[in-house]
């Protein structure tokens, strides 16, 4: 009976001792399976990562957040629930006239909040003012460009004084307009430039101009800062530069009567050039200079241009922005589309330029155009208080918010 059950015994030693053995070869074989497919996944994510493209690759390096998620791919959504916390209103006192819907009576000027930016595949979330005082104290910003980056500098200027009053107004570095937010001694400032270089009216006085048959003009020295922000980058610690609606200003820069001439090393440019291609220079010598001239650790971005949204012609021919819903996206293409040659292509046409100007600088791009594009409900319009309507600049508070939202967003991820 004793034998009988030592063998059975044995029988269920020798017997488990083989499931074991047989439980450890299939685990020791899902674990080599587990890497190699491991191993697989890794190779292939490195092959398809290191096969981009190298325009790919300076595109990720200008754009922050181009790895994370397509800004530029998204919609605008009507969500009530943000008037609820409004970052600012139209009592801000650095809200330009001309650009307060609210105090105009623009029919839809209290509506314009409402209205958020969805990326398709992530958030946008509204920029916290108090985390930011916090995060970047002791920093110098600067906002560089025409008056569409003073419509973004005030919205920002608003954001953060809703949350601290402390604040000493000054002009730093040669800036049209700045302040100091003195419990964090954080400045923000404005620079106002038009085409970034410094340009100033010209007379024929002999020489190879007045030989070619120009008598007048304006002469735009495409190697030289506007001395209005020749300080900035050595004095700000970021800095958003833009450029764009000067450079197609009939009206400003007319081809017959008051052509740009354009000049470098103090020699003009024979034979004389036309405006865009000055752009291409003075975008070459401006981002050398602001390269050469600001701390290597400095933070340094170029906005893309802002649209217009003139319809039944230009602003001198009777244009107006009459709407108070966002354009549909076959809207878009009608407004803006290169092809079509219409009276709002100038966006597109700047950016063209830019990026390619852009590329391999230390600069992120900060792109607002596709997403602006939408919103032509979103001007001053007859509201602006001009002779005409204001399709151009932004009302405030305003789609300028969302740039700044965006600005952000960038600066927190670099």
């Amino acid at each position: 009976m004793a034998g009988k059950k030592n063998t059975k015994l044995s029988f269920y030693t020798c017997n488990t001792t083989a499931t074991t053995f047989v439980l450890f070869l299939s685990l020791l074989s899902f674990v080599s399976l587990f890497f190699f497919f491991s191993s697989f996944k890794s190779y292939y994510y490195y092959s398809s990562s290191s096969s981009k493209t190298q325009e790919e690759e300076n595109s990720q390096t200008s754009n922050p957040s181009s790895s994370l998620c397509d800004y530029n791919d998204g919609s605008w959504i009507y969500d009530p629930t943000v008037r609820s916390n409004p970052r600012y209103d139209n009592t801000c006192k650095e809200i330009f006239k001309g650009w307060n819907c609210i105090s105009g009576n623009k029919s839809n000027g209290r509506d314009l909040i409402n209205w958020r930016w969805k990326p398709n595949h992530c958030d946008l979330s509204p920029f916290n003012p108090i985390r930011f005082l916090h995060r970047f104290r002791n920093t110098n910003i600067g906002f560089i460009g025409d008056s569409l980056n003073r419509n973004m500098f005030v919205s920002f200027v608003c954001t953060l004084k809703r949350v601290s009053n402390e604040v000493k107004k000054w002009r730093p570095a040669g800036a049209d307009r700045g302040y100091t937010f003195l419990q964090y001694n954080l400045t923000v400032a404005y620079h106002r430039t038009n085409l970034l270089a410094r340009y100033g009216r010209w007379s024929a006085n002999g020489g190879v101009l007045e030989s070619l048959g120009y008598k007048q003009g304006f002469r735009v020295d495409v190697d030289i800062p506007d001395g209005t922000w020749a300080e900035a980058p050595s004095f700000h610690d970021i800095v958003i530069l833009n450029t764009g609606h000067w450079w197609w200003a009939p009206s400003k820069f007319d081809p017959v009567n008051s052509p740009m001439l354009f000049f470098e090393k103090g020699l003009p440019i024979v034979p004389p050039i036309k405006p865009e291609h000055g752009l291409d220079m003075v975008l070459k010598h401006m981002i050398m200079f602001v390269e050469k001239n600001m701390r290597a650790d400095a933070i340094r971005f170029f906005r893309t241009q802002s649209p217009r949204h003139f319809e039944g012609g230009d602003w001198d021919q009777g244009g107006s922005c009459q709407r108070v819903q966002p354009l549909l996206q076959e809207q878009v293409e009608e407004f803006f589309s290169l092809e079509s040659n219409g009276t709002n292509v100038e966006a597109r046409m700047v950016n063209q330029h830019l990026f390619k100007a852009l590329k391999g600088s230390s600069f992120r791009i900060l792109d607002i155009t596709h997403m602006s594009e939408f919103r032509a409900d979103a001007h001053p319009s007859a509201a602006g208080g001009k002779k005409h309507d204001d399709c151009m600049h932004w009302c405030l508070p305003g789609l300028t918010d969302t740039w700044n939202d965006l600005f952000i967003t960038y600066l927190n991820r670099i």
